[in-house]
């Protein structure tokens, strides 16, 4: 282990009350040493979804003993489990409401148990505050060398959400939006796409479906064409600067998923796509 562990935290909370300081509070007392990374505290009131891409975009970039403690939680107090994952890129805390489900569609979980052990908890447990007094404490415990099993009885279902669509058929790859940045960029849930000289090469994400399925495609990327809610994008694109400010393009985004933006402005608004939109991929 790690002389100093590391624990992320991913949370709907804002920066404007003091949840996000408790946590990180109850977290030291354990273990004092604790490096403590914040991706992001922005997340939209109980987007479940949105907490799944985000967590998709960053947990590979961390060590393998990194333990990432996510509390977007709208059921907080009432049935649904509170649970904690081991896979082989990292172990993962949180409410059992489908925030894990696209890390799920990569990485094999190892271990999943439910928290339950009220050695790993405070002592009195808010129903309105489970990030505090039942997840940080446990991904505090997990950090510093607890064995996962140690926590409490298997979980042999988390729960998962629907994984985005992805079809992908000769000549065209139909998927959706799946994200929208804070630059206005719209990201799609086509990807995984990879450059070799002019071609692109798709390794389809989240188990893609269709005559193709999770077949490798190739595709000239000046031959592509890119259609969302009427309108029309000629060509995939390498960067921002090859199109004139104000311009709509296509392009591959840092995640290596197709992106929908205008340069220098915000492609969601100015084209009027949010997510959940079709978008389609054809050459």
């Amino acid at each position: 282990m790690d002389a100093s562990p590391v624990i992320t935290l991913t949370t709907d909370f804002g920066l404007d009350d003091a949840y996000v300081g408790t946590m990180k509070g109850v977290i030291l007392s354990i273990v004092s040493d604790a490096r403590l990374v914040d991706i992001t505290h922005r997340i939209a009131s109980q987007d479940v979804r949105q907490t799944a891409y985000v967590l998709y975009t960053v947990y590979r970039f961390f060590p393998p003993h990194t333990v990432h403690l996510v509390v977007v939680d709208p059921g907080v107090g009432s049935a649904r489990r509170a649970i904690a994952l081991r896979t082989p890129r990292g172990s993962f805390v949180g409410p059992d409401n489908g925030v894990f489900s696209y890390v799920m569609a990569e990485q094999p979980l190892t271990a999943a148990v439910e928290l339950a052990d009220p050695r790993y908890r405070r002592a009195r447990v808010s129903q309105t505050f489970h990030g505090r007094d039942i997840f940080a404490p446990a991904a505090a415990h997990l950090a510093a060398g607890v064995p996962i099993d140690q926590f409490g009885p298997l979980v042999p279902d988390p729960v998962t959400l629907p994984l985005p669509h992805l079809q992908v058929n000769p000549n065209v790859i139909s998927g959706e939006v799946l994200h929208v940045d804070h630059f206005g960029n719209v990201i799609t849930s086509i990807g995984c796409l990879f450059w070799e000289a002019e071609e692109l090469t798709l390794r389809p994400a989240f188990r893609g479906t269709g005559e193709t399925g999770a077949q490798e495609v190739h595709f000239r990327a000046d031959e592509a064409s890119v259609t969302a809610e009427g309108h029309e994008i000629q060509g995939v694109r390498r960067t921002y600067a090859e199109v004139e400010p104000g311009d709509a393009l296509a392009l591959v985004g840092s995640t290596g998923h197709l992106e929908i933006a205008v340069r220098e402005g915000s492609g969601a608004r100015e084209l009027g796509l949010q997510v959940g939109d079709p978008v389609e991929l054809r050459w």
